[in-house]
């Protein structure tokens, strides 16, 4: 359900690696529209990003946890992808609590809360944070 949503199409699945169930490996295998099947291995970075996102995300909504952290997920990432990334986080943030770190200004936009650290003269680092609401609310005065 998850992959195509995030890939606009195609499909990926788990495939045991052996026969006896106790002692087993489990291969990602995905589709992406328009390639062959194959197993993550084989995929570029951004489509290895995205089947990894699909996956976590997939446990998320079978096992949800009160919060994820995505550590620059959207980095390998083109804009079409980014964009579908986004929306999908969006959509899920209605049930967990997503921490993210990006340099992805499209990304940044579904924010609620950013974060960021500023170097204003060398080896002293600051924390500013900005309540993307509130910010929004002080520019339309």
């Amino acid at each position: 359900e998850l992959f195509p949503k995030l890939f606009g199409g195609g499909h990926a699945y788990l495939e045991l690696t052996g026969e006896d169930l106790l002692d087993t490996g489990v291969t990602v295998m995905a589709r992406p529209p328009g390639k062959r099947n194959s197993s993550i291995h084989l995929l570029s970075g951004g489509e290895k990003a995205l089947t990894a996102v699909a996956l976590v995300f997939a446990i998320f909504r079978l096992n949800p946890a009160p919060f994820c952290m995505l550590d620059e997920v959207d980095a390998p990432l083109d804009d079409a992808n980014v964009g579908r990334y986004s929306s999908l986080v969006a959509e899920m943030s209605e049930h967990v609590q997503f921490i993210f770190i990006t340099h992805n200004k499209v990304t940044m936009e579904i924010a609620h809360q950013l974060s960021g650290v500023t170097m204003h003269e060398p080896g002293v680092s600051r924390l500013v944070s900005v309540d993307v609401e509130e910010a929004a609310a002080l520019a339309a005065v």
